[in-house]
């Protein structure tokens, strides 16, 4: 108990000091940061203006970089490395293409996030990140999309998520989008990934409340916890509560606890059917990724942190870029027209070749993903000293940020008006009165990295969120409950705070009432 009387007076005092440290030191006069940049004072930087902007860190990083010159601005915080802050694409290529190898992840990123990920992919560097993508890299072929990911979309969109949109709209009652999207996702990705089924989605359709699961629950408060120590006004607070195993870092590590535990069991239980089989040789293209992995010879705590960072990914990214697509689309009845015209082009077919065909739908979760990247920043930190395509000093150390949320409203990149929502700008002539989807540069656009980090599972996330949309679409329409200007907290995905309330309705077309469950084939 006085070690935590302690701690709280020590978060007491510490505030108080970000508020009256520029007047004791400086007199309100301030330092200009090279390049543009926030208010920074002598000792403590921009700490007071962090402080002040924690709630809106999106939005103030965003008017700091709009007004610099060069598009990068330094961040000085007390008890923080030194922060280079970047939405010039040619900064960006630099960091994620051209001087790569100065560019890892670094221990200070990766000591925020190693509680959960461990040594997986998204936490690793050199070396072991190489091996990993390697291994990884089989995963994200064409072949694996059309026969396994499409199966486990067409189950679960048929068998669950369509049927409790149905069920909404004929008692009438409003349903988190959010919500379901997350665990419409993490059914999925356990399926795919692990050969297993936590039905996220299952129950009782006349029932509102969804089932619960603990693994779901456990990642979804792990990665929040994990992301808000990336923001913390000092590391130093969230360092001592995890030492002393108190408030949100015990949370953190009974979360992780369980993940480790559940995946570890899992693994054990597969190994030993594949044992008891007699499986001595790489299994085949059809088996889940976890049988994959543990064929390949990895020791089970690699095999694990693996398996976690799939699982994160498959979970939020694809879920996070829906959300706000369907907030957008809502707002845009037009492009929502255009989308639906489309789908009845192509006669509500969900094939693989259907979904490539669907050109407006990829504009506009293109658009959605200018303005909200699931994920909003990415950071790198140097391991020498470098000078930056815009001549932005860095120090051996710094930590690096490349900023796709800020990016996507950069007039000097988008253009005038480049804050609204335009798919069109994603559409280009093909030549023979068609129209193909414009390929913007990674650099400028990044939200799924670039260089030798790009994501591999751009693909197959693009193929899962246009197949979703298109069955929700194509059957329902989804209007807000009322007019909202939702949140953004950026936790390791773009996270809608409150969620997104929708009313769903059936939809007619020009043929009456649509049955779009009926159409889903393989």
């Amino acid at each position: 108990m006085a070690i935590l009387l302690c701690l709280l007076l020590f978060l007491v005092f510490l505030n108080i000091i970000l508020q009256i440290l520029p007047i004791i030191f400086c007199h309100n006069k301030y330092i200009p940061a090279g390049g543009g940049g926030p208010k920074t004072y002598p000792l403590i930087g921009c700490s007071v203006a962090f402080y002040k902007n924690r709630d809106r860190l999106l939005d103030w990083y965003t008017d700091l970089l709009a007004s610099s010159p060069t598009q990068t601005v330094v961040v000085h915080r007390l008890g923080a490395r030194r922060t280079v802050l970047t939405a010039d694409p040619a900064c960006v290529e630099h960091v994620l293409r051209s001087n790569f190898a100065n560019y890892p992840k670094g221990k200070p990123f990766t000591e925020i996030l190693g509680d959960l990920l461990g040594s997986g992919i998204f936490n690793a560097d050199g070396q072991l990140w190489h091996a990993q993508r390697k291994l990884a890299s089989r995963e994200f072929t064409v072949r694996s999309m059309r026969e396994g990911l499409i199966t486990e979309l067409e189950a679960e969109t048929g068998g669950r998520l369509l049927p409790r949109l149905r069920a909404a709209s004929v008692t009438g009652r409003c349903v988190d989008v959010q919500d379901l999207l997350r665990r419409f996702a993490f059914d999925v990705i356990c399926q795919v990934s692990l050969g297993m089924d936590p039905s996220c989605l299952g129950g009782d359709l006349s029932n509102a409340l969804l089932p619960e699961s603990e693994l779901a629950r456990a990642f979804e408060v792990a990665s929040a916890i994990s992301a808000r120590r990336g923001t913390a006004p000092v590391a130093v607070i969230w360092k001592l509560k995890r030492a002393l195993g108190i408030g949100t870092e015990r949370k953190l590590r009974d979360a992780v606890s369980l993940i480790h535990s559940q995946i570890m069991e899992l693994i054990r239980e597969r190994k030993a059917e594949m044992e008891k089989g007699g499986v001595v040789e790489e299994r085949s293209s059809n088996d889940d990724f976890l049988t994959r992995l543990i064929s390949s010879g990895q020791n089970e705590e690699s095999v694990r942190d693996m398996v976690i960072s799939f699982l994160m990914a498959g979970r939020d990214t694809t879920s996070a870029g829906l959300t706000w697509f369907f907030w957008l689309i809502a707002r845009h009845p037009a492009a929502e027209r255009e989308i639906v015209d489309e789908l009845g082009r192509l006669g509500g077919r969900l094939d693989y070749h259907s979904i490539k065909e669907m050109r407006v739908l990829e504009a506009c979760l293109c658009e959605s993903m200018r303005l909200f990247p699931p994920v909003a920043w990415d950071s790198k930190h140097a391991a020498a000293a470098d000078v930056l395509p815009d001549g932005t000093r860095v120090e051996a150390g710094d930590r690096v940020t490349y900023f796709p949320y800020g990016m996507g409203r950069m007039e000097k990149i988008w253009g005038e008006g480049c804050g609204g929502f335009d798919h069109k700008m994603w559409l280009e002539a093909d030549g023979n009165g068609g129209s193909v989807v414009a390929r913007a540069s990674p650099y400028k656009f990044p939200v799924f990295q670039a260089g030798p980090r790009a994501c591999l599972g751009k693909e197959m996330a693009m193929v899962q969120m246009k197949y979703v949309a298109a069955a929700m679409l194509w059957e329902y329409e989804l209007k807000m409950v009322e007019e909202q200007t939702p949140v953004l907290v950026p936790l390791l995905t773009a996270h809608m705070v409150g969620g997104l309330q929708m009313v769903v309705r059936r939809r007619k077309n020009r043929s009456g009432e649509c049955d779009a469950s009926s159409q889903i084939k393989k």
